[in-house]
């Protein structure tokens, strides 16, 4: 079996980054948000609802910012402050689901090109595809927790 090249990934995998934070960045633009703002709309539709606090830990902001950018949010009716069930004290805040935001005509574009990029793939690339998106998520949450614990 002969070696992979590492040096070709390594110089191919920063652009591809690159690419992703971009075309993060004119998503947001396109439906009117900030990248923050929409990160934080998929970091609740991702993973359900959360604190205040909570969410802060996630995208990395103060809970004075949070707090911001959850009026923001709610103002334009991508999220909403609930009760919690289990504890009627607290709020949650979650993901409204039926907004007006135009996400998916933002993601059209990517969603036909990797869509067309994906159609040339074997099966067997797509399962190297589907393990190495399992394995990098949790892998770059950890990276950003260290990057944040040091500073």
């Amino acid at each position: 079996m002969s070696r992979p090249d590492l040096a070709k990934l390594g110089a191919v995998y920063a652009p591809y980054l690159n690419a992703i934070v971009l075309h993060g960045l004119a998503t947001a633009q396109a439906v009117g948000l900030g990248p923050t703002d929409l990160y934080a709309v998929g970091t609740l539709a991702f993973n359900g609802r959360m604190t205040s606090g909570e969410l802060a830990a996630k995208t990395g902001l103060t809970t004075g910012a949070t707090t911001r950018l959850i009026d923001r949010l709610e103002e334009h009716g991508l999220v909403r402050r609930v009760t919690d069930p289990a504890d009627r004290r607290r709020v949650l805040v979650e993901a409204v689901e039926d907004n007006d935001i135009e996400l998916d005509a933002a993601l059209a574009p990517a969603r036909e090109q990797l869509g067309a990029v994906f159609a040339d793939c074997s099966p067997a690339e797509i399962a190297v595809l589907t393990e190495h998106f399992e394995r990098a998520t949790p892998a770059f949450h950890e990276a950003i927790e260290t990057i944040r614990d040091t500073r």
